[in-house]
């Protein structure tokens, strides 16, 4: 996904998330991930949090952790969570400008778990910053990069869940647009002139007759030999 989607989404939204009034039915796997990833930070020294985003999530998890490094590749999202963090005074959070389509500025094994909440799946082609026996822990709405990397990288006891069971539901229109919008990648449906691609969407994603959005994602974990 090009920066500039982020650029824009920092701006528009005040930061990677969502603007969408919707309710959610069924056994979601965000919070799923959360609360498992809670269980894991205090076990690691020195933890990485890839594709940080606008930092809130970091800055969340950093009560149970030992430190926590953000990274991302958006400049506008950077911004966001070093205000963040200088307004919450959280000692043991730091944010870092990189990207994974170069080579990361960390030592060789100076992360013991690294977690991807979402973010670049490419992280795992950089697994030098990932100490022998160290754990990757993510979360994405597809796979198949993941599977390819994990493989290609030499990853071992991968486990992966799938999670298809959370619904969204939208109360009109004008939410499942904005909801649609914040989709990586995606135009602004709430504009005019994108009219016809939210009718289309609209027309996809009913349930019992309702406007809603069936959630499919997967959380997955791996360990470095």
């Amino acid at each position: 996904m090009s920066v500039e989607w982020y650029d824009l989404i920092a701006r528009r939204n005040g930061g990677y998330k969502s603007r969408a009034v919707y309710t959610t039915a069924g056994k979601s796997a965000e919070p799923i991930f959360e609360e498992r990833l809670r269980d894991m930070l205090p076990q690691y020294r020195s933890v990485l949090d890839a594709g940080c985003g606008h930092g809130d999530f970091t800055l969340r998890m950093a009560q149970y952790a030992q430190h926590i490094t953000g990274f991302d590749n958006s400049t506008e999202l950077l911004s966001i969570a070093q205000s963040l963090l200088h307004s919450s005074g959280v000692p043991n959070v730091s944010f870092v400008y990189a990207t994974t389509k170069t080579e990361l500025p960390f030592k060789d094994g100076q992360f013991d778990l690294i977690y991807d909440r979402r973010g670049p799946t490419s992280i795992l082609d950089h697994g030098r910053i990932l100490a022998s026996g160290g754990t990757i822990f993510g979360i994405h709405t597809s796979m198949d990069k993941v599977r390819e990397r994990l493989a290609g990288n030499g990853f071992k006891d991968v486990e992966i869940e799938e999670y298809h069971d959370a619904v969204h539901y939208f109360p009109n229109e004008q939410e499942f647009a904005k909801f649609m919008s914040d989709v990586p990648g995606n135009p602004d449906l709430t504009r005019p002139e994108h009219r016809g691609e939210l009718e289309a969407l609209m027309l996809q994603n009913r349930i019992d007759g309702e406007l809603a959005l069936r959630e499919h994602k997967f959380i997955w974990k791996a360990i470095k030999p």
